[in-house]
């Protein structure tokens, strides 16, 4: 039997036993301004959450009276209005709150259609929304098709929606960005080193190499010291320019110094490009980790590089409010008067989402 039928069963079973349930059997539900009357064996049928609340008899439960934290009132009558009917409705403006709902109240079927409606409205301004919901309540059917839509249409990362998602959730859009970064799967053969000092290229890298010298000089000067590591520096050269590039800026992107350091004396090309114009610098800027900016400048990143948007690393650490990422790059002669395509500059990015500490940096003269 399915869950699904078997929910349907246990529910049809309450819904006759309401006959004779008495005052008792209807509890309130409170959401803000919102209250919402429902039959305890009804909720209770359809949720293991209201479930146990009510087996135990919680204080407010016993009040005949609920407050529902962290869900509007629309939401919370659509939830309960699922629990009589098992319809899920079919409207994409709450797909992503209900689906939300569904999953803190254990409503494993409304959840998973909800993930269905949300993978089917898959939009430019809203797959970074989509994305961050899927990744936050383990969806991973979304989390794959809003993944595979951003990598088809970059300029997601342009808009207000991406803006907004990592304001508000940044250890979610750090996960979108390491699956937007993951290559396919590639065969690839044991390095021939023992000892397991080499670095699995493939994921990122810990930070205990101990044959990494603990102040390597900078990347430009890698000819007259020892290289970080070897085996990675002689692993990461058998690979192609474009491979390097690659990997340097995923490594950027996850803050993963050594790896940084390993590609750049391999050779990796500080200029390299992926997808949108975006530079390794520029992921680093927006990651905030001001050891793998500041090592990329020292090898040469330009710091007034473009993305198709015409934003800068600059722009991207205002953006975040990544302050020493920022003062890294003017130092390095970042110019805070460039503009993006839409006319911001860095200033106005960090007025707008008021990171008052990168405002001051770019406001003295």
């Amino acid at each position: 039997m399915s869950a699904v039928t078997e929910v349907q069963n246990t529910t049809t079973e309450a819904l006759a036993a309401l006959l004779d349930g008495g005052d008792g059997a209807l509890v309130t539900l409170v959401a803000g301004e919102t209250r919402v009357a429902a039959h305890r064996a009804v909720l209770a049928a359809a949720s293991p959450v209201f479930a146990a609340m009510f087996a135990h008899d919680m204080l407010e439960a016993s009040c005949g009276q609920v407050s529902i934290d962290d869900v509007e009132g629309p939401v919370l009558r659509l939830l309960v209005a699922y629990t009589y009917t098992l319809q899920a409705p079919q409207l994409p403006d709450t797909a992503a709150q209900l689906l939300s709902a569904a999953d803190k109240y254990g409503l494993s079927a409304l959840k998973a259609a909800c993930e269905r409606q949300l993978i089917s409205q898959l939009a430019v301004e809203t797959a970074a929304a989509t994305a961050v919901t899927a990744v936050r309540h383990s969806c991973p059917d979304a989390t794959r098709a809003a993944v595979a839509f951003i990598k088809d249409h970059l300029q997601v990362m342009a808009t207000r929606g991406w803006a907004d998602a990592v304001l508000k959730y940044p250890q979610e859009v750090i996960e979108v960005g390491r699956l937007l970064g993951e290559p396919p799967a590639e065969a690839c053969s044991p390095a021939a080193t023992g000892g397991g000092s080499t670095p699995n290229s493939d994921s990122q890298p810990h930070s205990g190499h101990s044959r990494t010298p603990a102040a390597a000089a900078p990347p430009t000067s890698a000819r007259h010291t020892p290289p970080p590591d070897d085996a990675a520096v002689c692993r990461f050269r058998s690979l192609s320019d474009e491979e390097r590039g690659r990997r340097l800026m995923k490594a950027a992107e996850e803050g993963a110094v050594e790896e940084v350091r390993a590609l750049l004396a391999a050779g990796a090309d500080v200029g390299a490009r992926g997808g949108g114009g975006w530079t390794a610098l520029h992921r680093a800027a927006q990651r905030g980790d001001a050891a793998v900016v500041r090592l990329l400048l020292s090898a040469a990143s330009d710091p007034n590089s473009r993305n198709q948007w015409g934003q800068t690393p600059l722009h991207w650490a205002a953006w975040n409010g990544q302050a020493e990422a920022a003062a890294a790059l003017l130092q390095a002669g970042a110019d805070r008067g460039v503009r993006t395509n839409k006319g911001n500059t860095a200033l106005d990015i960090a007025r707008r989402y008021n990171h008052q500490e990168i405002v001051r940096m770019l406001t003295q003269s």
